[in-house]
């Protein structure tokens, strides 16, 4: 049985937790499930959205790091440091009922929105009755 508890069900879910400011949240409505990702400074050609091994969101930014120029003398790095150097990638297990051919995604504001919609067509059992013989 599944616990949907907030704290056990949707984050065992999460395969990969980076240390980056891109954060994100999970939300559920009746017919899809709605990712708002932190990506500031980040542009669309910067992130790519990805479907993986049949049901795993894979979301990737990659490339924004400033340049260090010579003559200056730096006191504080955070923005860099806590970025994870202009890198990271967050892969969350979606559940059975998506369909994963209809993902949309966009960005505005800082903030990356993937809609993934619900599959809510009926699905045949997953359970199947094993026949029992005397012998193998």
């Amino acid at each position: 049985m599944e616990d949907r508890g907030i704290f056990l069900y949707p984050f065992r879910r999460f395969q990969e937790w980076s240390r980056s400011t891109a954060l994100i949240d999970w939300m559920e409505s009746n017919n899809s499930h709605i990712f708002k990702i932190n990506v500031p400074g980040y542009n669309k050609e910067d992130i790519k959205v990805q479907i993986e091994e049949g049901n795993v969101l894979s979301i990737r930014g990659e490339g924004i790091k400033e340049e260090k120029k010579e003559n200056l003398v730096w006191h504080v790095a955070e923005r860099e440091a806590f970025s994870g150097g202009g890198e990271f990638l967050r892969r969350i297990e979606l559940p059975e009922n998506v369909k994963v051919d209809q993902v949309k995604a966009y960005v505005e504001n800082g903030v990356l929105t993937v809609v993934v919609p619900k599959d809510t067509s009926s699905k045949s059992s997953k359970v199947r009755n094993v026949n029992i013989t005397s012998k193998l």
